[in-house]
């Protein structure tokens, strides 16, 4: 077997249901949604179960991401992680919610920034005809009021976590397009829907689009999204298409823990991730389980 690269995990939830208000991981629960019911992760995940599920790769660093705590929490969740960060060194970069059609959104914007650790926003965006795959009842970030507040990211100099569906990709790119500037990274290899009658062209024809822009990286996570149960036969030509997309230099392995712990151990998703990449060079490796990480999330470390 090759040696394991080091490891900066680019998405990774952690959370204190007592402290901090998770919507989506109080009951009741159900099974008509994108990640099934979500009733075994709805308990308390701080940094040490974390490392404990990752306890066989040397992690050197972890970016949060929002982990869907209220909206009205937003900040609270920011001055947590970064109490926690300051602490223990970990989270090394903090991607904040914010919703971007919220007229006030540069206020929450400017309060997250005098955080160290905060170098990103996201603001899930899946949208989808079919109500139990979508995350919201219409298409914000085709108004007005979404793509002015995408506008104000490169003034506080935030990246975008970008999570949406295949069918929003092609008016997505035309507006990164137009800001260069800021950084994006597409979540969960770009959720591709097979079930859809064009799913696969649908995704290829957009995760072609955000590659051919220079300010668009990917993180390979979510195969649960897309296959339930999942296998690596299944991942492989999903994973290396993604890759050869972006290339070795703008795409990264994530974790998505503890959301994918509900489709397979973290064992299971990086022993699938190394198996794909097994023939990759030792320089290619090194960067889609750790560099590329620290690179885009401008984390500073020492790998």
């Amino acid at each position: 077997m090759r040696s394991r690269p080091p490891l900066v995990d680019p998405h990774v939830h952690l959370w204190d249901l007592g402290h901090i208000r998770y919507p989506w991981l109080t009951g009741p629960f159900d099974t008509d949604n994108p990640n099934g019911s979500v009733e075994p992760i709805a308990v308390d995940y701080p940094l040490d179960a974390y490392l404990a599920d990752a306890a066989k790769w040397a992690v050197r660093g972890i970016v949060h991401i929002d982990a869907g705590a209220d909206p009205a929490d937003a900040l609270k969740e920011t001055q947590w992680l970064q109490a926690m960060a300051d602490a223990r060194g970990m989270p090394s970069g903090i991607v904040a919610f914010a919703a971007l059609d919220d007229p006030d959104v540069e206020t929450l914007l400017a309060a997250h920034v005098e955080h160290a650790n905060v170098c990103g926003i996201r603001h899930i965006i899946n949208w989808h005809p079919d109500p139990a795959r979508s995350y919201s009842p219409a298409d914000v970030t085709t108004t007005g009021a979404w793509m002015r507040g995408f506008g104000l990211l490169g003034k506080f100099g935030l990246s975008f976590d970008l999570q949406a569906y295949p069918g929003q990709f092609a008016h997505l790119a035309a507006l990164i397009a137009k800001h260069p500037d800021t950084q994006v990274i597409v979540n969960h290899t770009g959720m591709a829907i097979p079930g859809d009658e064009a799913g696969w062209e649908t995704w290829r024809r957009g995760m072609a689009a955000f590659a051919a822009l220079p300010n668009v990286a990917v993180k390979i996570s979510g195969m649960g999204f897309t296959w339930r149960p999942w296998d690596v036969d299944q991942a492989r030509a999903y994973v290396l298409e993604t890759i050869d997309l972006f290339g070795t230099g703008r795409a990264m392995f994530a974790s998505n823990f503890p959301t994918d712990k509900l489709f397979g151990s973290f064992d299971r998703h990086f022993d699938a991730y190394d198996a794909i990449t097994t023939d990759f060079s030792v320089d290619e490796r090194a960067a889609l389980f750790g560099g590329n990480a620290n690179r885009i999330y401008r984390l500073g470390l020492t790998l």
